[in-house]
């Protein structure tokens, strides 16, 4: 007996033995995935782009000191979690993989990569996999994919992640765009996520996950993913001047908002704390203009500006507090 399933744009006809092992209540995730580990860190990553909506949410697991885990194609979820719970057992990937894999009767539909903590890789793709399907483990990472346009995007991923430099987070993104650049996922675009976690666990959950980052519905994620990160780097240094100011070092905090202000100079929260630290270091003339561009942007700095000198954020007298709100104009 047979039995037709709508799935998305698709028809599929399925017997009903076959239909058993689907949950059709889950979401599917025909999308190109890459997990990796940097070697000088011993940071774990997972970056991923799907034509479907908040691919991150169900595709990309990791944890600190125990692995990363991608789960695509027909996504059976409980991949994700139940390996880290092997991982952290003392299972290698290769060893989390295959006893995922054998005890799931949907397995042909399945696509899983899996990177420990050492940098052990495991990946497979089943064979009932809509093409292009494939997957390629090198050293310290795996790269994976279905339903591409092509069978460039794997080699190009893989390419991709090791010429490029520098940290991980940037290496998988660079993964991510080559792909996008050769073709990607058959039906085009619509979310990505980035994920990346500490090599070695502190105990501290927020401490522990480094960047974790979604686009959930975007024309094109893959490049939102990318500014994204960039953005995350500049507020990187917004949290660095915030330390350096705890820590009365006003000229570690006017390097540290500086720089985030160099990286998005029409971010008004940048420049109105480089403008701050300016004149915390009796600079006052250099920040007027700051502050003149901020105030015209929006108005409610204006308030801001006036609250924050009560608990010596801005330390000025009432003189040179006076001089930089006139710059607000009418």
């Amino acid at each position: 007996m047979k039995k037709l399933i709508i799935i998305s744009s698709y028809l599929i006809f399925v017997s009903l033995s076959q239909a058993q092992f689907y949950n059709f209540n889950e979401p599917f995730s025909h999308t190109y995935s890459i997990v990796a580990r940097d070697e000088e860190t011993g940071e774990l990553g997972v970056a991923v782009q799907s034509h479907w909506f908040s691919v991150g949410s169900i595709v990309s697991w990791a944890e600190a000191g125990v692995g990363a885990i991608a789960t695509q194609s027909f996504v059976n979820v409980s991949f994700g979690p139940e390996g880290l719970r092997l991982l952290k057992s003392g299972k290698s990937a290769k060893e989390v993989l295959d006893e995922l894999i054998s005890k799931d009767e949907g397995r042909d539909f399945r696509q899983l990569a899996i990177i420990d903590a050492k940098g052990n890789v495991a990946a497979y793709t089943g064979s009932k996999c809509i093409e292009v399907a494939e997957h390629r483990i090198g050293k310290n990472y795996s790269v994976q994919a279905n339903m591409m346009l092509n069978d460039k995007v794997i080699p190009a991923m893989s390419e991709a992640f090791e010429k490029t430099k520098g940290p991980l987070a940037e290496r998988l993104v660079a993964a991510l765009k080559a792909a996008q650049n050769v073709g990607g996922d058959i039906r085009g675009q619509q979310s990505a996520s980035l994920l990346v976690v500490r090599g070695k666990s502190t105990g501290k959950i927020w401490e522990d996950r480094l960047i974790d980052l979604r686009v959930e519905d975007h024309p094109t994620p893959v490049d939102e993913i990318e500014r994204l990160l960039r953005l995350y780097r500049a507020y990187e240094h917004m949290n660095n001047g915030d330390l350096a100011i705890e820590k009365g070092d006003e000229q570690a905090a006017l390097r540290e908002y500086g720089a985030a202000c160099d990286m998005f100079p029409e971010n008004l929260e940048m420049k109105y704390w480089y403008a701050v630290s300016l004149v915390n270091i009796n600079k006052l003339d250099e920040a007027l203009p700051l502050f003149k561009f901020v105030f015209e942007k929006d108005k409610n700095w204006i308030e801001l500006t006036r609250r924050i000198v009560k608990n010596e954020l801005l330390k000025v007298d009432e003189e040179k507090l006076l001089k930089i709100l006139s710059v607000a104009g009418n």
